[in-house]
Order: structure tokens, then C-alpha cells, then sequence
């Protein structure tokens, strides 16, 4: 609430300087901020009595908004990669796809490993887990497990997360 807006009987008052000016009515302290050439504005309107500061509040407004735009450069988001893998893959391409995930993890992000089936490769389920296992494994040194690999319609899924 701002200047008019603020119709308490008594309320709080602090200078633009940051000191206390005392309890006084809302008129009073209004008539201060007028002498000024400043805003009266409601910071504490649950506090007994209300807490209110004389400040300039397009300059006060522009502050929070540096500061909310600040706060969110310094957050970092984690995005979820996929790796893609199939039950009958070689060596040479597992190790490929372990290297692709370790970049992906280097960088911060999860990384979700997929392991499709297709056709008769749904017989096989039980066979193919130790793919999975042997991915974990090769990563045991950079990441550690979130998800442990869960069956999921026709794919095995399994969530890796980087160790901290």
C-alpha cells in the first residue's frame, strides 16, 4: 500500500535515512513524506502497529526487480538427457553411449537411460538387464543410480544423477 492507500489509525514510521521516527497517525506521517517529496509505503502491514517507510517507490520497485532478476541468474536448472539403447548392442557402441552420458553429466544435467524393445526382444527382458548394469557400472566413478531400471511398456528406463 502506498501513500493514500495506507488508512491506519497509527502506524510505524521510518525515515528515508533508515531511522525510527516513532508511532504516530498515518496523516502525520503522510504530511512527512509530502515535506520530502517521498512515498509513503506499507512494508509490514501485519505488524502491530503497521510498519511503514518513507522512501521514493518507483526506485524502491526497480530494486526488487534487479534483485528477483539476479536471484535467477545465479539458479541453475537441471535438465534431463537421454541415452537410447537397444538389447542387442555391441561393445564398442556401449562404450559411445557411456561417454555421451558422461559429458551429459559433466555439464550438471540427469541423464535418462532408455533401453527399447521391439518385437520378439520383449522375450528377452530378463537378458537384457545386465546392459543396464553394465552402463551403471562403467559410470559408478562420475554418477550414482536415482532410479534403479524399472520396466515401462516396451522400454526399460533407469535414471543416473551426477555424484556429488
Amino acid at each position: 500500500m502506498i501513500n493514500e492507500q495506507v488508512r491506519d489509525r497509527e502506524v510505524r514510521v521510518i525515515g528515508s535515512d533508515g531511522n525510527q521516527l516513532g508511532i504516530m497517525s498515518a496523516k502525520e506521517a503522510m504530511k512527512i513524506a509530502r515535506e520530502q517529496e517521498l512515498d509513503l509505503v506499507k512494508i509490514a502491514p501485519h505488524a502491530k502497529p503497521p510498519v511503514c517507510k518513507i522512501i521514493d517507490y518507483g526506485k524502491y520497485r526497480y530494486e526488487l526487480s534487479r534483485k528477483e532478476k539476479e536471484a535467477k541468474k545465479k539458479q541453475k536448472t537441471i535438465d534431463v538427457k537421454e541415452v537410447r539403447l537397444s538389447p542387442n548392442i555391441d561393445k564398442n557402441d556401449l562404450n559411445t553411449k557411456v561417454n555421451q552420458a558422461r559429458k551429459f553429466l559433466s555439464k550438471g544435467d540427469k541423464v535418462k537411460v532408455t533401453l527399447r524393445f521391439r518385437g520378439r526382444e520383449l522375450a528377452h527382458v530378463n537378458t537384457s538387464k545386465v546392459i543396464l548394469d553394465e552402463f551403471a557400472s562403467q559410470l559408478e566413478d562420475c554418477a550414482v543410480v536415482e532410479k534403479k531400471p524399472k520396466f515401462e511398456g516396451r522400454s526399460m528406463i533407469m535414471f543416473l544423477a551426477q555424484k556429488r
